[in-house]
């Protein structure tokens, strides 16, 4: 047997050498998208552990049958909305109910996550793999363009713990279900990266996309507006340009008609321009009944449903302050004033239109910029508690607002 080379007995024996390339050095070498598709990869892992086991006692349910499959229990609730959108279309006429009341219906969800699955479909791949192969694409596709966005305000290892908040967030299950809220991550985060380093131009596809996709553009609106002023009102210290005052100016007004598009299809296909904002108060009518729709009340309304009053109003009063000192404080003001702007316009929308109810961590969740100012603090035992209080929380959501139990009355 030969002599071992002087080589070999370098390598073997050199501990610089056998650090050099320990895995937690191969981590920190490796190009920061690989390491955003190696945590969204593990995540997703951990959460389809999670969605197989709730599954395995799964009951028979008015979507599937006892112990479905992953792709098949993927896909209930609202993904079951989308499917109809690609068969069916979107009704011409309201359907309305027994009362005269419109109906749940299609108008609800917009076209572009449909259209995507369904040219997915095309190529013999069925609905329930292609709508999860789509919100996984556009999930890992908005965690990449998360880190980049991170990468603006914090140093490279925050943002990337900001990334894994992102991957393992209490609603992060939805970017592996047939919804189209990881589509909306991906354009949500596009966007505000775009304004970030202040490519408006950019913006006018981007919105177009959102607008048809998910609600939000209308709130983003708001925040491109108030980037503006917030612009302005800086200009001797950061140059506004006549040039980027007209094209930011082009792509605010831009989005205000987009946010109102799908109201104006929903309208004109219909002959009701109600019809959009009609389907939508439907969902809460098994809460308070029917009625118009009345800027800044459902949240109101939804205390005093869950808790009653005057405690449902002071709720509701808490909740606001406590949102309004998170964003004052110190870790938030870090992320950059885009992000600030952005968490109060959604923030603002929601409070506007929408009726709290179990979907509200899922309709909340495009606030999700804030995750970077938790990535802050790199103590480990703090690091390695939040993501387990994440995936506990992750479970919760899973079981309230996925799993079916009877006539269940919380859709996530």
């Amino acid at each position: 047997m030969s002599e071992p080379s002087a080589a070999t007995d370098v390598r073997a024996t050199d501990p610089l050498r056998i650090t050099r390339w320990s895995p937690r050095v191969r981590w920190r070498v490796a190009p920061w998208w690989v390491r955003v598709v190696l945590v969204y990869a593990a995540a997703r892992a951990v959460t389809t552990v999670f969605v197989l086991t709730l599954a395995s006692v799964q009951d028979a349910n008015p979507w599937t049958g006892a112990k479905p499959g992953y792709f098949e229990y993927a896909n209930l609730w609202d993904a079951r909305w989308y499917q109809i959108i690609l068969l069916a279309g979107y009704p011409s006429v309201l359907p309305t109910t027994p009362d005269g009341h419109v109906a749940e219906n299609a108008w609800a969800f917009m076209p572009v996550y449909p259209a995507i699955v369904g040219a997915l479909t095309w190529f013999a791949v069925p609905w329930n793999v292609a709508s999860v192969l789509v919100s996984l694409a556009a999930g890992l596709g908005a965690a990449l363009v998360f880190h980049r966005l991170m990468s603006r305000f914090l140093a490279p290892d925050r943002a990337m713990f900001a990334v894994v908040l992102f991957c393992v967030a209490p609603v992060a299950p939805i970017m592996q279900f047939g919804y189209a809220e990881a589509l909306g991550y991906l354009l949500l985060a596009a966007a505000l990266l775009l304004v970030v380093d202040r490519r408006y131009g950019w913006l006018f596809p981007v919105i177009a996309v959102w607008s048809f996709t998910r609600p939000g553009a209308l709130a983003f609106a708001l925040t491109l507006g108030l980037h503006w002023l917030w612009r302005w009102w800086r200009r001797r210290e950061d140059p506004f340009p006549m040039r980027e005052r007209v094209l930011a100016a082009s792509v605010t007004a831009f989005a205000v008609v987009l946010g109102f598009a799908w109201l104006l299809v929903a309208g004109l296909a219909t002959g009701d321009l109600q019809a959009y904002t009609d389907t939508e108060l439907a969902w809460r009518a098994a809460y308070i009944g029917y009625g118009e729709l009345v800027p800044f009340t459902a949240w109101f309304q939804s205390g005093g449903w869950w808790l009653g009053q005057p405690l449902g109003t002071i709720a509701v009063l808490a909740l606001i302050v406590a949102f309004a000192l998170v964003l004052l404080s110190p870790a938030v003001r870090r992320l950059g004033i885009e992000v600030r702007l952005w968490s109060v316009s959604y923030a603002l929308y929601l409070l506007a239109v929408f009726f709290p109810q179990s979907s509200v961590f899922r309709i909340a969740s495009p606030l999700f910029p804030l995750l970077g100012a938790a990535a802050i603090p790199r103590a480990r035992w703090y690091r390695w508690s939040i993501v387990i209080v994440f995936l506990a929380l992750q479970v919760g959501w899973l079981l309230i607002c996925w799993g079916i139990d009877g006539r269940d009355w919380t859709p996530p």
